[in-house]
């Protein structure tokens, strides 16, 4: 199948400047509707990068996000919410074209350099062990792009994801995953459903890593961070569940061994 920029392509909707609000919303809500569809057919290739990844962090690897723009900030705000959710630091990291400037301003021209990405992954000692994920709505992000035929040469496992099928980013990843969307509502505005789309396949990526390295027991978050007082109510309220006492007798297990899972064992 030829590369088609679908990503790009002309909006289903037209005159979207003579609508209503109403009629910019449904629209909205009616392409959004599309994206946990266009996922599903990914879920074969979701599932074997998983089972690959848990090998690899079995044995002390990392997952790297890495991609430019949107992309990259999806990546860097999922890896960022592991450690207070799982209570995993240092094993799903996310790399942005740019640097952490490009997070709230975009950064001339980052994305358009073909050696930099391989060079972040550099500085983070990437290995065999590790295995990295580039994130192209494209699907032709140089960044993303070079990083990943680097790492692929290397021996380290690669994967992309992107919205148009066959993409130059695609070519270079051992497992290529593709959630076609179709063209955005507003045409070329890929932070929309392919935003949404590659949102999607990380939560399901970075969660799924997690459940199966123990890092979930039962359907709770046991080794969350206790960084505020909802946090710490919610992990009281667990212990209260799981051993019958009191709220006050929870809250102090709790605090005493900083996560629901520690307190668990030691009563």
């Amino acid at each position: 199948m030829a590369f088609q920029k679908i990503t790009e392509s002309e909006s289903l909707y037209k005159d979207l400047d003579r609508m209503s609000v109403h009629e910019l919303l449904e629209g909205i809500n009616r392409e959004d509707k599309k994206v946990a569809l266009a996922v599903e057919t990914e879920l074969p290739k979701i599932e074997q990068l998983v089972n690959k990844i848990i090998l690899r962090m079995m044995r002390g690897g990392r997952v790297f996000y890495i991609g430019a723009g949107t992309s990259g900030r999806l990546g860097v705000l999922d890896a960022s919410e592991i450690p207070p959710t799982y209570g995993v630091k240092d094993r799903v990291m996310g790399l942005i074209a740019g640097g952490d400037t490009a997070l709230r301003n975009p950064v001339e021209a980052a994305e358009d350099d073909v050696e930099k990405g391989w060079e972040d992954l550099l500085e983070q000692d990437v290995n065999r062990n590790d295995t990295v994920l580039g994130i192209a709505a494209s699907g032709t992000t140089p960044y993303v792009i070079g990083a990943l035929r680097k790492a692929r040469e290397k021996g380290i496992l690669t994967a992309s994801i992107s919205c148009n099928p066959e993409s130059p980013v695609s070519q270079e990843a051992d497992i290529a995953i593709e959630p076609v969307v179709g063209p955005e509502f507003v045409t070329g505005s890929t932070r929309m459903k392919s935003g949404t789309a590659e949102k999607m396949v990380l939560n399901m990526i970075s969660t799924a890593l997690m459940i199966r390295l123990g890092r979930v027991a039962g359907n709770r978050m046991v080794n969350m961070q206790l960084t505020n007082q909802k946090l710490i109510d919610r992990g009281t309220r667990m212990l209260m569940d799981e051993l019958g006492i009191t709220y006050e007798q929870a809250n102090r297990l709790l605090l005493q061994y900083k996560t629901v899972q520690a307190a668990l064992k030691a009563h």
